[in-house]
């Protein structure tokens, strides 16, 4: 068969496509495995699972630079069409968000090794972990669900994510306003309250992009988007009255 035969080219492009679509599975694992090592390492005060969160990080960056380059490849030469094109094009997205929740998890491990040298001075006890356990365990499923829809291009895995945006914002505010409330009780409880209110952030932060990466795959399988604004949970009021969904910043 000569190597201009169309049905080479199919075969070669279509090879090149389950290679990229193999290479966001395992980057996908990757950021699933460094996500659970470090909110282990919060929940248990684990440095060695906060150390491998960390060592895990600069892999993902590589998996999102070759990802990014054979999908650029793929579009140059190939000029894909229609679902392949939308699936493609989401896959620069996805690589994207997949990187940055890694960056969360390691800010997440790094953060609890600061946690764990925090004195027994502080008030707070063990209480102030469970909404932590509630919404770390959330994330998971949904960074779960998500990398699911991803490879299996199923849209109602996608459009579940999607929904469940609401559920971790509503989670990030009783953290919030737990966490003030410690704050407020007892000085002592300033400082690992404040890490605690970082990891809740980067923990709500990369629900966020879960829900990215649900939309980029729903686009990808049926061609339509979802709509602009997403599920939200209900506003922290603060003492002015005023409200936000941001309470870190």
């Amino acid at each position: 068969m000569s190597s201009t035969d169309p049905r080479h080219i199919v075969r070669s492009y279509e090879q090149e496509l389950e290679g990229l679509r193999g290479m966001i599975a395992r980057m996908g694992g990757l950021v699933e495995s460094q996500t659970a090592n470090a909110i282990n390492a919060v929940l248990n005060r684990d440095g060695e699972a906060a150390q491998y969160a960390m060592e895990q990080d600069p892999e993902v960056d590589a998996l999102e630079r070759d990802i990014e380059g054979r999908a650029i490849r793929m579009l140059a030469l190939r000029a894909p069409m229609a679902q392949d094109l939308r699936e493609i094009v989401s896959v620069l997205k996805v690589t994207s968000d997949l990187e940055r929740i890694g960056d969360y998890a390691a800010n997440i491990a790094k953060r609890s090794l600061r946690l764990g040298r925090i004195g027994p001075e502080s008030t707070m006890g063990s209480p102030a972990l469970g909404g932590l356990r509630n919404m770390g365990r959330l994330v998971q499923e949904n960074l779960r669900l998500a990398i699911d829809a991803l490879s299996q291009n199923d849209r109602d895995k996608a459009f579940e994510v999607w929904q469940s945006d609401k559920a971790v914002d509503e989670l990030y505010t009783a953290m919030f306003r737990e966490l003030i409330t410690y704050m407020m009780e007892d000085p002592r409880n300033i400082s690992p309250c404040t890490h605690l209110l970082f990891i809740a952030k980067n923990l709500e932060r990369i629900g966020d992009h879960c829900t990215n990466i649900a939309e980029h795959v729903h686009y990808a399988v049926t061609g339509e988007m979802l709509p602009p604004s997403r599920p939200r949970g209900a506003p922290y009021t603060d003492r002015d009255g005023g409200t936000s969904q941001d309470g870190a910043e």
